[in-house]
């Protein structure tokens, strides 16, 4: 109730239920209340909820059973199927406008159900077109038809937890169900680590802030108009609003931390991160993530490190894990690397501009201004200096850095960055450690850059995830490069061997087995990812995978046969007219059936789909004999990709064509 009057203080006029969430309802007029607990209460009107502050919030309990089942019961394997439960959810008893309505999660629609946005969009086709139901919304639905039932609910109740809010704080049971033996002891540890950083911190807050902002708590909540917009204008506006007095510099710094450690503590709240079975699991750690940031943001604005006591907390939270053992090991291994401050953000950009000609990488929220850079290359090994200015677009924080950044091939990367404005300084230092790199002297570089950064200290693990993952991407191209070229060299050298083993049912070694799998894999994938496909290729590959009795990567050549196919309708969508696109894609479409792999047509077939439609209504066809033989090389590309090209095409079109 407490949380509905919240929402009602802010505006919402509605908010959506489960069953179980009601308590009891009564009739405007009546006195009479009705228990209705036990999901027994009618989800097919709306109810008013009468709140302590006087306000109301309109109500809406979902349908229990019909979600259930497209969550659990492979409902939208059939559109026509849940068309039909969700009309079944109308009854001919009720007296009054009816409203049929499930929540489930949208993840459920292609993700937890495949192709079940098809069967939605088929069910709501149908309902439509044929006139079963009107379609609607919640606000429509109120404006028409206004709550005459008023509603109690259960408090403390919540969807996802039938023992209440216990999921979140207890060891109640719920679980994702993919672990037998697993337990969730650790939710009450890890909420009770997180409740005392969020009480250490409030007065820190309130101490800090105070001396800063108007009303901190006030400043806390109407933050979020600047996490909705961090330009400059907005946070001059922000400050200009609350602030004590006009904030200098370092101030307006101070204050935007201040307001971030709150946002972050409201974060480390986060709902996944209680919901899963394992405290080491990605949703409980991003949890912690967010409190390290506010231990961090403590010991920059107040001074006072949180650390030490809040791991003595978290490790009493246990990992159903043994290699993580607790929450205290678990913030070491995957918390604290994760920590960022405008070093390691310079550090990010030493190493990721290695990897750009134009030494332009993704900077994330953070602004990098250059101020010099250099580069060198010996061989497969590269030096990169610069001076760098780094503002944090969140906090307005900025440093002058000086950067380093060396790569000696495969994964041996290292980086150094301090914060510096002494231009002579770092000239001088990129003067000798850039000689002594060309000359090929890299030991007396690395000392040098070593003495002046205090050591080389980042690395490829220092990097953001997603540069992390591209950078890993580059270095690996190469090593994989190679590796293919020699297991190349080996098929080639005793590939006849390994077929004359064969024929005379010898047993194959490991080795010439593996390979011929691997480079005959491989060929056919990089076969399928080249434009334009080389079809006589791809089949001369295939015989030799079935002559040699190699299993195919089935998952892996599959979905490069399927982007080969994607990217030709692509093509020809954009150039329709281009017969031989149309050919291509044909004769793929033919050779496909007979491949030893399955080939997902869906992507093709959708954008087959828009192409039929649109050739179909933009007037009427061409007579000429070059566009007659175009449209039935076209619809027989259709029939290839299975659709059904005589429900869609008309019949006159269909009969000129053939």
């Amino acid at each position: 109730t407490e949380t509905l009057d919240v929402l009602a203080a802010n505006g919402i006029k509605f908010t959506i239920l489960a069953p179980r969430q009601a308590k009891r309802i009564r009739k405007r007029g009546s006195r009479s209340w009705q228990d209705v607990s036990g999901d027994r209460v009618d989800p097919s009107r709306a109810y008013l909820l009468q709140l302590p502050s006087k306000r109301t919030m309109t109500v809406f309990f979902y349908d229990g059973p019909i979600s259930q089942g497209v969550a659990f019961e492979r409902l939208l394997d059939n559109g026509q199927r849940f068309a039909d439960r969700l009309m079944s959810g109308f009854s001919d008893a009720r007296t009054w406008p009816q409203l049929v309505h499930i929540a489930t999660d949208g993840e459920s629609y292609g993700h937890h159900h495949r192709f079940g946005e098809m069967a939605l969009s088929y069910a709501l086709h149908h309902v439509e077109t044929d006139k079963l139901a009107q379609l609607t919304n919640y606000g429509e639905f109120l404006e028409r038809h206004p709550p005459d039932t008023f509603v109690e609910v259960v408090n403390n109740s919540s969807w996802s937890c039938v023992h209440g809010v216990e999921r979140w704080r207890a060891n109640c049971g719920c679980n994702s169900g993919g672990h037998p033996g697993w337990t969730q002891e650790w939710r009450a540890p890890l909420r009770a680590a997180l409740d005392w950083l969020r009480d250490q911190l409030a007065p820190l807050y309130e101490q800090e802030a105070g001396r800063l902002l108007k009303d901190p708590w006030a400043a806390r909540d109407e933050y979020v108009q600047v996490v909705l917009n961090r330009s400059e204008e907005s946070v001059l506006n922000f400050l200009g609003q609350h602030a004590t007095h006009s904030l200098t510099g370092a101030e307006q710094v101070a204050a935007l931390k201040l307001l971030e450690m709150q946002r972050h503590a409201m974060l480390m709240y986060t709902s996944c991160g209680w919901f899963f079975d394992e405290l080491s699991g990605l949703e409980t750690v991003q949890v912690m993530q967010y409190a390290g940031r506010v231990i961090q943001l403590a010991r920059e604005t107040g001074d006072v490190d949180l650390e030490a006591e809040f791991l003595e907390q978290l490790a009493q939270a246990k990992s159903n894990l043994p290699e993580f053992g607790d929450g205290a090991a678990i913030y070491h291994q995957l918390v604290r690397p994760a920590f960022v401050d405008l070093c390691k953000v310079g550090a990010h950009f030493a190493i990721s501009s290695m990897f750009d000609g134009n030494h332009v990488v993704p900077q994330y929220c953070y602004d990098i201004r250059m101020i010099d850079y250099q580069h060198v290359e010996a061989g497969a090994a590269k030096l990169a200096l610069g001076r760098a200015h780094v503002i944090s677009s969140i906090t307005r924080e900025s440093s002058n850095l000086s950067f380093a950044a060396v790569y000696l091939g495969e994964q041996v990367l290292h980086a150094g960055v301090r914060k510096t404005s002494q231009q002579e300084e770092h000239a001088q230092l990129a003067g000798e450690s850039m000689a002594a790199f060309t000359n090929g002297d890299f030991v007396e570089a690395l000392r040098l850059l070593d003495d002046y950064f205090d050591e080389m200290r980042y690395s490829l693990k220092s990097l953001f995830k997603d540069e992390q993952k591209r950078i890993l991407d580059i270095v690996l191209s190469r090593t994989l490069q190679d590796a293919e070229a020699s297991y190349h060299k080996i098929y080639e050298k005793h590939g006849s061997l390994l077929r004359f083993l064969k024929e005379m049912g010898q047993p194959v070694p490991d080795v010439l087995r593996f390979t011929a799998e691997f480079v005959l894999n491989n060929d056919l994938k990089h076969t399928f990812e080249n434009d334009p496909v080389d079809f006589v290729r791809a089949a001369m590959l295939v015989e030799l995978v079935k002559h040699e009795g190699v299993p195919v990567d089935a998952a892996g050549v599959g979905f490069a046969a399927s982007n080969s196919l994607t990217r030709l309708l692509r093509r020809l969508q954009q150039n329709p007219g281009d017969s031989e696109l149309l050919e291509r894609a044909n004769v793929l479409a033919t050779i496909f059936p007979s491949m030893p792999f399955a080939v997902n047509y869906w992507h093709a077939q959708n954008i087959y789909y828009s192409m039929l439609k649109e050739e179909f209504s933009s007037g009427p066809a061409k007579q000429d004999a070059a566009s007659r033989a175009w449209r039935a090389r076209f619809l027989e590309l259709g029939e290839k990709l299975q659709i059904s090209v005589p429900a869609l095409a008309p019949e006159a079109e269909l009969k000129m064509a053939s």
